[in-house]
């Protein structure tokens, strides 16, 4: 018989507190549920299925929380936490609404008395028992949380549908826990787990010599980051691996190690990214730490074209990255970049013969980070580009007294790339204001937002204002020398020196295009633009929209396709690629030599077109 069969399970009605310290009990060593337990669930026992919430009219989140806050008000208020608790459970049970929606009304309810709160809280997260009620509970922790409620989270922590509240309000309280928590509830495909195990061992003392900065701990953190699919499979999770392994402990243990060194350097890399996330670093308390460690480090390893490259990643967030933004104590970013260009021109040129693009980027770009003028202007716009193996973004890159202004003021998506922002004077000032897109959420403006600037000329100057999307209240005023300004964009548009064949190519057809606006209405196209592929960054992708004309000119506009036209670098010079296919669009309709990449399938089939198979 197991040690679970010969335990007495817990009486109805405990709390779900209780619940989770006796199922970790009852598991063998105590070990962590990487899955999370889940909630007792009615008489089916503590594993059965939950029941289906009782049906109502939906009701509209201002009506909700309306609802929800007027059954809260009063127990919260109450200072005696027994009885205030018992007020919650019943009025949550009664309210008839999601979980959710309770939750996130307790976590933003005006608060008449938080000591009150804060002892109802308290009681409701140790005593409570339905998740609803402990929901509640765990909300006004991540408010009103300290010290001594970090056993009690933790251990609800442990409860697979009340995880990320408790996380939530462990972090301000126990960074490590949380993270440790989180990981274990993102390990959809389990690519954590030897991590998250070799962590739970070294925290309940269950893992044989190991000490501070674990031995285990390390070796499963270095064969995470270092692994071929780090970068599509747990990349995004960095600033929470770091945490939860403890990485400024390990740093410090391991000083010399060159693994764990090139682990730091990915992860600290990867949080400064603005790619698909907040910019973790700058919420990551020991950064500073870490970069010192890493740039200290910088020579242990062998300069091969995995250790310059990554040099290269750093060295291009620590000077206009949002590695800058970080607290540094004066004149020490400029002291680690130092170190790095020393390391980077003492190192052997690449070959390239096994990653020729990465190698190629590397020659182009190693120097880039440390060539700029000193002391730095007010305004300096430098175009950057990611390591090709990492994440194939472009990103200019707007330093304000040699800060970063982006990702000081908008954190979930980088700024703009030159196509957008130079090539087509949208940063120059004309004679009116004008409104410029400095950035866009990676997920679309319409989901998390972006950020605007109107620039305008007043007299000798340029001026930045009337911010939109920013982070926070409205930033200043920005007043730029008209005359510098002016030479300043320009000097960036015209710097090719970062670009790779393709790149250009796709800039050359642009401008083209540009100067040449008659070819959109020759072949009735409503718009069409040249880049590079996201997948294939060595090709150009020409891509337009194709609408047919209503046959009434009073009728809505109807159905269109999309086109794309693919061109694979040839090896020719970008000026002789795009006079070719400039000359094939003006002589050729492009709609008989791209393929259909979207649209309207119907459409499309009436018109001879195939439509593109999935995959």
């Amino acid at each position: 018989m197991s040690a679970r069969d010969e335990r007495t399970p817990l009486t109805p009605g405990a709390s779900l507190y209780d619940y989770a310290v006796f199922r970790h009990g009852v598991d063998p060593a105590g070990s962590f549920p990487l899955r999370g337990y889940t909630l007792p669930q009615g008489p089916e026992g503590p594993d059965g299925p939950p029941s289906p919430p009782p049906s109502r009219p939906r009701l509209t989140w201002p009506e909700a929380r309306e609802e929800a806050t007027a059954a809260l008000t009063g127990p919260l208020a109450d200072p005696d936490p027994v009885r205030a608790a018992a007020a919650v459970h019943r009025a949550v049970d009664g309210l008839r609404l999601p979980d959710r929606t309770i939750r996130a009304v307790a976590a933003l309810i005006p608060l008449a008395d938080e000591p009150a709160a804060r002892r109802t809280a308290r009681r409701l997260t140790r005593a409570g028992t339905s998740g609803t009620a402990v929901g509640v509970g765990l909300a006004l922790l991540i408010r009103l949380g300290e010290a001594e409620d970090v056993p009690c989270l933790k251990a609800l922590g442990l409860l697979r549908e009340l995880r990320p509240q408790a996380a939530a309000a462990l972090d301000p309280l126990d960074r490590q826990a949380a993270a440790l928590l989180l990981l274990a509830h993102r390990n959809r495909d389990q690519a954590l787990s030897p991590l998250i195990d070799a962590i739970a061992a070294h925290e309940h003392g269950t893992a044989p010599g190991t000490g501070p900065g674990g031995r285990a701990v390390r070796d499963a953190l270095v064969a995470l980051v270092t692994a071929p699919d780090w970068l599509t499979a747990t990349r995004w999770q960095a600033r929470r691996i770091a945490e939860a392994a403890r990485l400024d402990d390990l740093l410090r243990t391991h000083p010399e190690d060159t693994g764990l060194l090139t682990a730091a350097g990915r992860l600290l890399h990867a949080m400064a990214a603005q790619h698909n996330a907040r910019v973790d670093v700058l919420e990551y308390g020991p950064a500073v730490e870490a970069y010192r460690a890493v740039v200290a480090g910088a020579g242990r390893r062998t300069p091969d074209l995995d250790h310059q490259a990554l040099l290269l990643s750093l060295a291009l967030d620590l000077h206009s990255g949002t590695a800058a933004l970080l607290d540094w104590p004066a004149g020490e970013r400029e002291a680690q970049l130092a170190v790095l260009e020393r390391h980077l021109r003492a190192a052997p040129a690449p070959s390239g013969e096994e990653q020729p693009r990465r190698a190629a980027w590397l020659r182009r770009n190693r120097l880039r980070p440390f060539d700029g003028p000193t002391p730095p202007p007010h305004l300096r716009l430098e175009v950057a580009m990611d390591d090709p193996l990492d994440h194939p973004g472009v990103e200019t890159r707007i330093l304000i007294d040699g800060r970063p202004l982006v990702p000081a003021l908008f954190g979930d998506g980088p700024a703009h790339p030159p196509e957008h922002l130079l090539d087509n004077g949208e940063l120059l000032a004309g004679p009116e204001p004008r409104e410029v897109q400095l950035a866009e959420a990676d997920c679309t403006e319409g989901c998390c937002g972006a950020l605007y600037v109107t620039v305008r000329r007043d007299g000798d100057e340029v001026v930045w204002g009337g911010w939109r999307g920013a982070a926070g209240p409205p930033p200043p005023e920005l007043r730029f020398d008209a005359a510098a300004y002016d030479t300043e964009v320009r000097r960036a548009g015209a710097d090719r020196s970062w670009s790779w064949p393709a790149r250009s190519t796709a800039r050359l057809i642009t401008a083209g295009l540009r100067e040449r606006p008659e070819l959109r209405a020759r072949w009735d196209l409503g718009w069409i633009r040249a880049t590079t592929g996201w997948r294939d960054p060595d090709t150009v992708i020409v891509n337009f929209l194709y609408r047919p004309a209503p046959p009434e000119p009073a009728e809505d506009t109807g159905p269109s396709l999309m086109f794309e036209w693919q061109l694979p670098d040839d090896g020719r010079p970008p000026e002789t690629q795009a006079g070719a296919a400039l000359a094939r669009l003006e002589g050729t309709d492009p709609k008989t030599y791209a393929r259909v990449a979207g649209g309207n399938r119907e459409l499309a089939e009436s018109l001879g077109y195939a439509w593109p198979q999935p995959g």
